[in-house]
């Protein structure tokens, strides 16, 4: 199989080890073991409880009833159990529902930029990939008219990224309903990555899976719920998709592993806590960003609807990524260059660590930045 590197991922690879001020992640601020202990108020007696009973064997092959529960809580419509299946993290929940839905030949429309695996898996198993595009002078968002021009007979599949990574944007609920209704007139199926959930204006939001019968949703709690530790993700679809995914499991992962179903288990159920203690991380950190920017005259960005992932403008006289690379050796400072998201002339700034390090980070990308204006 030949297929490319995954530029982020690639960059992350290489750099992030030798980062001081990491402000390149899009993780909510990840949570420690001490953290997690107190969210039961028994010093994680809960967790342990509930893993000492757990023999070290394979585990639910699919996921525990437990933790299937958990995630069925998340979503409005009922949704069987047999149509949630335990993942290796989001990336896993992406790479076996693509594997279980595009074949050779089939037409599949996915958002453009974004999270290359989207686009360049369905390319790799023999699809034919059209982009649509997002504009950045419609907010980072795509045109509804232009889904409707791309759609054809035969496609097969449309992908989106809600929230939108690198540039945090969120589709509301109307456009979803517009994109469903758009798939539905070709009998497509829409893959929506949901692994960055908004935590403001949620009224306006949906999960695609509320939205569409051919929807095939994958989420992890790696992101907004501060564990990616856990390498635990989900993907939800119908019966004909979910027994496809079955059978692709079996060659990829098995299982998700005991302690790990037991630990994302133990964070959905105390899911609250950490999306109040998320909350404040992201609006706190959103307004030391903003406060930031409206300081620099070499930066701009299209402030992130309660997300932790974000994309800032540069206005510089140096390829974006030789920037970040003098950045991370001279300062410590890592970023992702936007051109590892094929959006060139900027980067992706993962603005939800802690807050001293965002806002030592942010201190040290301001020295550099002066540097253009001596």
């Amino acid at each position: 199989m030949d297929i490319p590197v995954i530029g982020v991922e690639d960059w992350l690879n290489v750099h992030e080890i030798d980062a001081t001020w990491d402000i390149a992640q899009s993780t909510i601020a990840s949570l420690t073991m001490g953290e997690l202990r107190a969210l039961d108020g028994e010093e994680g007696a809960s967790f342990y409880e509930m893993l000492d009973a757990q023999k070290m064997n394979y585990g639910w092959i699919e996921g525990s009833p437990e933790f299937k529960s958990e995630v069925a809580k998340l979503y409005e419509r009922e949704v069987d159990p047999r149509n949630i299946l335990q993942t290796n993290g989001c990336t896993g929940a992406n790479l076996n529902a693509l594997m279980a839905v595009v074949r050779p030949g089939d037409h599949v429309i996915a958002e453009w930029p974004t999270y290359a695996p989207l686009y360049e898996i369905p390319r790799t198993l023999g699809a034919e990939v059209e982009y649509w595009q997002i504009h950045e002078e419609l907010g980072w968002m795509p045109s509804i008219d232009e889904l409707r021009a791309l759609v054809r007979p035969n496609t097969r599949l449309i992908c989106i990224n809600n929230a939108s990574n690198p540039v945090g944007a969120v589709l509301d609920a109307k456009m979803l309903e517009q994109i469903a209704e758009v798939a539905a007139s070709v009998g497509a199926y829409v893959l929506c990555d949901e692994v960055y959930l908004p935590l403001e204006n949620t009224d306006d939001f949906k999960s695609m899976v509320d939205v569409y019968d051919r929807a095939i949703v994958t989420n992890s709690v790696s992101k907004t719920y501060s564990v990616p530790a856990a390498r635990c993700g989900w993907v939800i679809a119908n019966d004909e998709v979910s027994d496809a995914i079955r059978t692709y499991r079996d060659y990829t992962m098995i299982c998700g592993g005991v302690f790990n179903d037991a630990l994302a288990t133990y964070v959905l159920r105390h899911r609250d806590k950490i999306l109040e203690r998320n909350r404040a991380i992201v609006f706190g950190n959103r307004s030391i960003a903003q406060e930031w920017i409206d300081g620099q005259s070499r930066v701009s960005w299209l402030a992130p609807k309660g997300v932790p992932t974000s994309f800032i403008r540069l206005d510089i006289s140096e390829d974006d990524e030789a920037f970040c690379l003098r950045l991370l050796e001279e300062r410590g400072v890592l970023l992702v260059p936007g051109s590892r998201f094929e959006l060139p002339c900027g980067a992706r700034l993962g603005y939800c660590a802690q807050p001293d390090v965002l806002k030592r980070g942010l201190e040290l990308l301001g020295e550099a930045l002066a540097e253009f204006d001596r």
